[in-house]
């Protein structure tokens, strides 16, 4: 049954609505960052650009690093922003768009997201990097799917105990990395693996207090005495638990790079955030062409 103009939205140049991408335009190596300028950080590394294109927030360019083919998108930031991105990814491998039919032969991309983070343990030093091996939404976006299937409850049901969870607040959701992708991207003694809480927002979602005060104030100190299994939450950010509950349930692999800039519990910031940027951009895309 063809997909409906309503759902299934191209410009009139046939490229998919907000990315204003066509199928052509994509490789099956796909790197996200939030920030639309960090594109370029990474695609001055490629030996070739064949296409670029930029739309809102969302900056495309694919080129080839070590004659590997690699898309390059920035998302914004948010899970909302993950939602549209992943939706039209997939729809760019898996959907023909001429008679609007979803294909027989299904297409996997491999997605790394490279962004920033902030650690909430005093041991994860700021310019360090955490590869996040499973990461809890408190966002809302995988509930509009049907994705009980791809869910961890047993590690959200002892988390939200720990940290007496307001019934107001939406229902978290804790996924994993893709463990093929993940282990090759941390397998190096300078990567730690990470247990990342997804957030809907810097401020006070984050713990931050300006001039708002805070539903619960000591949340992050709940966070980061929480343990499942040996393993601690290391760092907060807020788009890792969307690309992977989106990413499992297209059948993509994925996996989240992250840049500590950030210490929560020493109160530190990055001296030189570019820099640290810089160096996990090299160490990825190193990592990528041997995949």
């Amino acid at each position: 049954m063809a997909i409906a103009e309503s759902e299934l939205i191209l410009n009139k140049d046939g490229s998919i609505y907000h990315l204003n991408l066509k199928p052509e335009h994509l490789a099956q190596t796909v790197i996200t960052v939030g920030d639309p300028d960090r594109v370029g950080q990474v695609s001055q590394y490629f030996d070739t650009i064949e296409y670029k294109i930029r739309k809102r927030e969302f900056h495309t360019q694919t080129g080839t690093y070590k004659g590997r083919r690699i898309t390059v998108i920035s998302t914004g930031i948010g899970t909302d922003n993950i939602d549209i991105v992943f939706n039209e990814l997939d729809a760019l491998v898996n959907i023909d768009f001429k008679s609007r039919t979803i294909k027989d032969t299904h297409t996997s991309l491999h997605i790394i997201r490279i962004g920033t983070s902030g650690s909430i343990q005093s041991n994860i030093p700021i310019d360090s990097f955490v590869v996040s091996e499973i990461a809890v939404g408190f966002d809302s976006l995988l509930h509009f799917y049907n994705s009980h299937k791809v869910q961890l409850p047993e590690i959200t049901q002892a988390l939200t105990k720990h940290i007496e969870w307001d019934q107001h607040k939406s229902t978290p959701y804790t996924v994993s990395y893709d463990q093929e992708l993940g282990e090759h991207m941390c397998n190096d003694k300078s990567i730690q693996k990470g247990f990342t809480i997804t957030n809907v927002g810097f401020y006070g979602p984050q713990g931050r207090i300006l001039r708002l005060p805070l539903q619960d104030d000591s949340l992050n100190k709940k966070l980061a005495s929480f343990e499942y299994k040996g393993k601690k939450i290391t760092n907060l950010e807020m788009e890792t638990a969307g690309i992977y509950g989106m990413a499992k349930l297209l059948g993509h692999k994925a996996v989240s790079m992250n840049a500590i800039l950030a210490n929560r519990a020493t109160g530190e910031f990055s001296a030189d955030p570019k820099k640290t940027i810089e160096k996990l951009i090299t160490y990825t895309l190193n990592k990528i062409v041997n995949f």
